[in-house]
């Protein structure tokens, strides 16, 4: 599989440890296809002039992920703040609003869409400021879409009738709420439907109108974050080579499983200078 994400990166600031990390949504899920085995991954996101850009792409650069076409703004980086909790649960606690991703959007240009369509699947999410170009992108590619927990109904009407893979968190959604959610996407007619419930709850995933559950795996858990990230990326880096539903499902959880033995996204902490 080929896989370019399209969006948004970060750095998670931890306050207690006074260590930041990379990450993202689209930053982790291309880094985690990447080291799934994905044959060539790549990047395209806005990245702002401070060390933790300057951290953020060495780091791709060393995951074999091709961001150059990415933009460049002078500015700070998304620095969200994250505490833990006892049980490795994180929390954002807040962060500074004027970063280059809350600045400006990215226009992809027509040498972007050339670059794209040597990809398989394109990747963004509710992050990434992209809805005003899914129309044309989906023109060139199908797309991974991750709302996370948007799913209001205008939230769907942007972005499903352009998607061909619609994942979701369901954590805070009750089984009413969750069955209600599903029905007003599967008028979509999308692919594939991926809600993950959090906790012990099994992830529900919906393909030719067949439902397919996986539970979480038993797991010493350290940190969370990025852990559905993971669970995303293990999924389309088996689903897309192989068409199976249980391999891909039991895949992504393993991923999710490993990535919350260790803090941050996949690694790579750095200090915070204050």
């Amino acid at each position: 599989m080929k896989i370019i994400a399209i969006g948004d990166n970060v750095v998670d600031c931890y306050l207690d440890q006074g260590m930041y990390y990379p990450g993202g949504n689209c930053v982790n899920v291309a880094v985690n296809c990447k080291r799934l085995g994905s044959v060539e991954v790549a990047y395209i996101g806005v990245f702002g002039t401070d060390d933790k850009a300057a951290h953020l792409k060495e780091v791709l650069a060393r995951e074999g992920i091709d961001s150059h076409r990415s933009r460049i703004m002078e500015g700070i980086s998304g620095q969200p703040q994250v505490n833990l909790t006892a049980s490795g649960e994180r929390v954002f606690v807040g962060g500074p609003r004027d970063t280059v991703q809350h600045l400006v959007k990215l226009k992809l240009t027509p040498q972007d869409y050339e670059y794209i369509t040597r990809f398989d699947l394109c990747h963004s999410s509710c992050y990434s400021s992209l809805e005003e170009e899914l129309s044309t992108l989906a023109k060139y590619i199908p797309i991974s879409y991750d709302f996370s927990d948007k799913v209001e109904k205008e939230d769907l009407e942007k972005v499903c009738p352009y998607i061909s893979y619609g994942f979701f968190s369901g954590s805070d959604l009750s089984e009413d709420q969750l069955e209600k959610l599903i029905q007003q996407v599967m008028k979509y007619n999308l692919e594939v439907i991926g809600i993950t419930r959090g906790g012990a709850n099994p992830a529900v995933f919906i393909y030719k109108g067949e439902r397919y559950y996986q539970k979480p795996l038993a797991t010493e858990v350290v940190d969370t974050m990025g852990a559905g990230d993971s669970f995303i990326s293990g999924f389309l880096t088996s689903f897309l080579t192989d068409q199976d539903m249980n391999k891909a499902l039991q895949l992504a959880a393993e991923q999710a499983s490993r990535t919350c033995t260790f803090y941050g996204g996949f690694g790579y902490p750095k200090k915070i200078e204050r």
